[in-house]
């Protein structure tokens, strides 16, 4: 069967694999219908992404049908539409055995570490499949970004009228805004790039936005806050200059999330952090429970994926299209890929 394989940094080809022997016990295999263009994908693409390993099958943002089960499987079976926990962590590590297999020592991430999805088949740990029985593929090819931001803001524990501060408006920004909505917060929406904080303002509700980039930003932030700044600022850029830059913006006592990732140093005064009495967290991959938290949330309407897909091609179009989904003027929110039955 075909595969999609990045060879290196901006080098896409097209190869032919074996297809999955029969599942063994705990395993399932699955057919792929639908594929989510992240960061991590694009950052890949780049040569940007320090976990990146080449050569690697991409794809980790899944709608996946279940073909076949291995012995003992039960919590899914052949016909269920899922998506899926792309992080294969090792259940015996001491990250795992603390709750916290998201960043377990261990781990291996698809599209990633090892081997994706953009192939029609592949086997996997039945345990990283998440049933829903009312979305659509492309709706589940969603979840595992909204999942990053949903630990993201639990990371961060906002509180109902406290002021959140969210850097950068792309897919995993979006992510943590949705999550940032449901807890009753002050969201402000900062960004670069005008027509994604008109994206925010038109599709997603957010009154708030700060257009960066012309040395006002924290007097903007200040107008907002009563002058005290944001006691919750997560950056999801990927920007080692933003993160350098984002503790600024952090009030008293406040915290500042790190969701994005860069392969540079990330570097800030201490005192400013001393200070304020500040706190810094990563905030890395998610959780178990995420996937069917949001899973629920799709599928009661507290969530509305529809306004995020903004570009979609097929499986054979994909390498010719993708170095347009790296750049922000073509308008690209998040890009589906369409995966052909045979």
């Amino acid at each position: 069967m075909r595969a999609i394989q990045l060879e290196k940094p901006l080098q896409f080809r097209l190869i032919d694999i074996p297809e999955p022997d029969e599942p063994l016990a705990g395993e399932a295999i699955v057919r792929v219908h639908r594929i989510g263009i992240c960061g991590t994908d694009l950052s890949g693409y780049l040569g940007k992404m320090p976990f990146f390993s080449y050569p690697r099958i991409p794809g980790h943002e899944l709608g996946v049908e279940v073909v076949a089960v291995g012995p003992g499987v039960t919590n899914v079976k052949p016909g269920d539409s899922c998506s899926v926990e792309p992080y294969m962590n090792n259940p015996n590590s001491f990250a795992s055995q603390r709750g916290r297999g998201n960043c377990c020592e261990d781990l291996q991430v698809l599209g990633v570490h090892t081997d994706g999805g953009m192939r029609p088949l592949f086997k996997l740990p039945a345990r990283k499949l998440h049933k829903a029985t009312k979305l659509s593929m492309e709706q589940l090819a969603l979840v595992e970004t909204l999942a990053i931001g949903c630990h993201a803001v639990v990371r961060c524990a906002p509180q109902s009228g406290e002021n959140v501060l969210v850097i950068g408006a792309g897919p995993i920004g979006l992510s943590v805004i949705e999550f940032v909505k449901l807890t009753g917060a002050n969201l402000i929406v900062m960004d670069m790039v005008a027509s994604r904080l008109e994206f925010c303002r038109s599709k997603m509700g957010v009154k708030h936005t700060v257009l960066a980039g012309d040395g006002n930003e924290e007097q903007a932030l200040r107008d907002l806050t009563d002058g005290h700044l944001p006691t919750i600022v997560v950056d999801a850029t990927g920007s080692s200059k933003s993160m350098s830059h984002a503790l600024n913006y952090v009030g008293h006592t406040g915290k500042l999330v790190f969701v994005g990732i860069t392969t540079e140093n990330v570097s800030f005064p201490h005192p400013l952090m001393h200070r304020r009495e500040l706190t810094l967290f990563a905030s890395r991959n998610a959780m178990p429970e995420d996937f069917g938290r949001i899973i629920n949330l799709i599928e009661t309407g507290q969530i509305d994926t529809r306004p995020w897909i903004t570009h979609r091609t097929g499986f054979d179009d994909l390498i010719g299209q993708f170095p347009s989904f790296t750049k922000p003027e073509t308008g690209v929110i998040k890009a589906i890929v369409e995966v052909p039955a045979s």
